[in-house]
């Protein structure tokens, strides 16, 4: 299916990228490396010096407690998960967890973070934490409730009680999962085409962009407009032992939201594929939402329960091909990089002391939030024989997915966004160029897109 191009997009082929990754490199080098962790790797000299401990902890809030932005939680449709992996190796371990809430940012990211890495006993720099963004859940970004409290009046935000006890509860998990080792000697990977899911939010009709949300296929007319731009492709990363699987991590890139904002828990549609796949093969299963800040289900969700249950078989029968389709190898070696980035922010608009309702001063809180911010965000990439998995900070376009594709070479590349949530949208200059949505939406200024892209070209290079 051939889509419309803007005369603006045509000025960003192939030969522009690969300038923008040279500029990006010179400004990262220049600007934005504090430290880089060297890589935690080595040759694997056994069959048992790798090993894996998944863990699952309940995260679903308590009645009362908001989900996304301020609206308290009155129902739970189904429960809320934490799902994740320690991996150790000469007695280093990396921890990624992949949480069932919309968002995590600033203080309250890196309590949940620090948490996980005392109990795994590791630096926090060595803990991969990702939310897979379903908006029926919680969206805590703790430096904007730091200046929410000033105000007379706050909003509703998660209880500091709540998210202490959450701390706790993750910490136990880990805790509990080192107990109980599995070791790895093969890691498998599959690249399967997604039917039907994905949609791109910025279609350009007739030379004109419209933005397609997430419930747009209740208008006709959005629904007829092509997928647009996203990424087809699942792709599964699986570890296991003698060619028997031990657990799937699957990547894919979309918004998972079918609905928003009335009071019901859900991890939606990704999470009902995901653990009904996970029933079926007896396989722990572990979703890393990719860069979708562009990117929904709108095309095929008219916000129907048809519709919602439709998307989740469709991404099931994804994962379930992926996981017929994997291909095995031998695993030698595990590695893990951290690179810190500064990406500028955007001056906030209004103040924070406005009059208007509870969600709209969470938003701009968050935009002061990271204003103000003096922490660097991280870039990190984990190596897995020849498998690389990078995680991004915030809210990142689709552009940066593809770009990080596009330069990985032969390794079998995966990509997720989502760590810390704090920046908000990263979009590339294009977009920001085009306007829209997204980058009306962003806390960052425009130059962003070169700085991430020079971190991922480092990790990805070495």
């Amino acid at each position: 299916m051939t889509t419309h191009r803007h005369p603006v997009q045509m000025r960003y082929a192939a030969a522009m990228n690969r300038e923008t990754a040279k500029e990006g490199a010179r400004h990262f080098s220049r600007r934005s490396l504090l430290a880089m962790t060297p890589w935690l790797s080595a040759t694997l000299s056994g069959a048992s010096a790798l090993r894996a401990a998944t863990f699952r902890c309940d995260v679903t809030p308590a009645e009362g407690e908001p989900l996304i932005w301020t609206v308290p939680l009155r129902s739970v449709l189904d429960p809320l998960w934490a799902k994740g992996v320690v991996l150790e190796q000469s007695r280093r371990r990396v921890v990624l967890c992949a949480m069932d809430w919309c968002g995590l940012g600033g203080a309250a990211f890196r309590a949940l973070q620090d948490s996980l890495a005392k109990a795994a006993g590791v630096p926090s720099d060595q803990v991969i934490l990702h939310t897979v963004h379903q908006h029926a859940a919680p969206y805590v970004e703790g430096d904007a409730y730091r200046l929410l409290r000033e105000l007379p009046d706050p909003p509703l935000m998660y209880s500091e009680d709540g998210i202490r006890a959450l701390a706790e509860r993750l910490g136990a998990a880990v805790r509990e999962a080192v107990g109980r080792w599995q070791p790895v000697d093969e890691i498998g990977t599959a690249e399967v085409r997604v039917q039907r899911v994905a949609s791109s939010r910025r279609v350009w009709d007739q030379g004109k962009l419209v933005v397609r949300y997430s419930t747009g296929g209740k208008d006709p007319y959005q629904a007829s407009l092509p997928e647009g731009r996203i990424d087809p492709w699942l792709r599964t990363v699986s570890l296991g032992r003698r060619g028997a699987p031990l657990l799937r991590m699957h990547f894919y890139a979309t918004h998972p939201q079918t609905f928003c904002c009335d009071g019901r828990a859900s991890a939606d549609f990704v999470g009902e594929a995901r653990e009904r796949v996970e029933q079926e093969e007896g396989i722990f299963q572990i979703y890393f939402t990719g860069c979708a800040g562009d990117v929904t289900v709108g095309k095929y969700n008219d916000g129907s329960e048809a519709a919602r249950r439709g998307l989740a078989e469709r991404l099931a029968a994804a994962m379930r091909a992926a996981g017929a389709a994997t291909r095995w190898q031998p695993l030698r070696e595990l590695g893990a990089r951290t690179l810190p980035v500064r990406l500028p922010a955007r001056t906030p608009e209004k103040p924070i002391d406005t009059e208007a309702g509870g969600e709209l001063r969470y938003r701009i809180a968050c935009a002061h939030g990271y204003a103000q911010r003096r922490e660097p965000l991280y870039v990190t990439c984990l190596a897995l024989g020849n498998v690389r998995i990078l995680h991004l900070p915030g809210e990142p376009l689709l552009e940066f997915q593809e770009y990080a594709r596009g330069i990985g070479g032969a390794r079998f590349v995966a990509v997720a966004g989502y760590g810390d949530i704090a920046p908000g949208y990263i979009c590339p200059d294009r977009a920001i160029e085009e306007g829209g949505y997204e980058p009306s939406a962003s806390h960052l200024a425009p130059g962003a897109e070169a700085i991430l892209k020079g971190a991922i070209s480092q990790l990805l290079a070495a």
